[in-house]
C-alpha cells in the first residue's frame, strides 16, 4: 500500500550523513488503510525504517491518519 511504499522510498534515501546530523527516532502511529506503528530510526548506525516499534526508544511519536502521513512525505 501507499504507507509501505512511502517507507520503502524513505529507506532508500537514508544515509549515514542523515543519521549523523539528525540523531532522532521517529515513531508514527497511523490510523486507516496501511496503518499501525511504523518508525524511522535516524539514530542507530546506518539508520532504518520499518513496521512495528523502533529498535530503540522513540524521541518523537506522531499520531495521524495514514493518508495524512503519505501527504506529508509526498
Amino acid at each position: 500500500g501507499p504507507v509501505a511504499e512511502t517507507f520503502r522510498v524513505i529507506r532508500g534515501v537514508v544515509t549515514e550523513e542523515y543519521v549523523r546530523s539528525t540523531q532522532g527516532v521517529f515513531q508514527f502511529d497511523l490510523s486507516g488503510d496501511g496503518g499501525g506503528t511504523w518508525y524511522i530510526d535516524l539514530k542507530t548506525k546506518g539508520g532504518s525504517t520499518g513496521f512495528g516499534k523502533p529498535p530503540v526508544a522513540a524521541d518523537v511519536v506522531m499520531s495521524m491518519s495514514s493518508a495524512d502521513f503519505v501527504k506529508m512525505f509526498t
